[in-house]
């Protein structure tokens, strides 16, 4: 039986939904600018990573549908995290951008719903990696995925962190205080915040498109008052 699962909650335990066709397993295209200049043969391509894309499903309803519950299925989750069971390994990151013609679904039992994903994908089984702190130590995270990734670093500490990548340092944090803060930051966003979504980019001096994992290990070197660290996301597949 096809399904899908919306922030934890799958469409089996909707009642009379159901998940008449699946997307195909896609991958993202590659966005490019191609330049011609004159007098040069052929043009010059740059490129400028991947394009998010979108999936669209096809949904029916049972005769003893719940059409409220379906319709705040869709509604109640219009962005996060979705699994499809097709790939049931792997999540995707989405936002519902297309209105779904829930009247055509009533009156003739059947619609398409059109999520807009994030061009990557990430595995279930991959959690949150928890990170030594002490100068001395090194932390090694591998990416097991077939791309680089973007990972989500949050870190607990008080006054200046220091963070090296690889023996190369990319970031310096200035918390600036004798309170510990949380400051999580988000290199696939390029923005740092606090636990209250607050954004606290002004204390991070470095460059966001600097903390990647190639594919294999990487070292991460943590130097500072730190009370606790963790990383997220940092393996990612197409």
């Amino acid at each position: 039986m096809n399904y899908i699962i919306l922030n934890g909650t799958k469409s089996t335990i909707v009642q009379g939904l159901l998940i008449q066709k699946l997307p195909p397993i896609s991958k993202p295209q590659i966005r490019t600018n191609i330049e011609t200049i004159d007098g040069r043969d052929g043009d010059i391509i740059t490129k400028l990573g991947y394009a998010a894309y979108d999936k669209e499903l096809s949904i029916g309803l049972k005769k003893d549908a719940n059409v409220n519950d379906v319709i705040s299925y869709f509604v109640n989750n219009d962005s996060g995290k979705i699994i499809f069971s097709n790939e049931p390994d792997f999540y995707y990151l989405f936002n519902l951008l297309e209105a779904i013609d829930f009247e055509r679904l009533i009156r003739y039992k059947q619609a398409i719903v059109t999520y807009h994903i994030q061009p990557f994908k990430y595995k279930m089984s991959e959690g949150t990696q928890e990170l030594n702190y002490n100068s001395t130590d090194s932390n090694t995270v591998v990416n097991s995925g077939n791309i680089y990734s973007k990972p989500i670093l949050t870190i607990r500490a008080i006054g200046t962190i220091t963070i090296k990548l690889n023996n190369r340092t990319i970031f310096t944090i200035n918390i600036g205080s004798s309170t510990a803060q949380t400051i999580i930051i988000d290199t696939a966003a390029m923005e740092a915040y606090d636990n209250n979504g607050n954004l606290k980019n002004r204390i991070v001096t470095g460059n966001y498109d600097d903390f990647y994992f190639p594919v294999g290990a990487n070292i991460i070197t943590i130097t500072g008052e730190v009370i606790k660290c963790n990383i997220q996301n940092y393996s990612r597949w197409i």
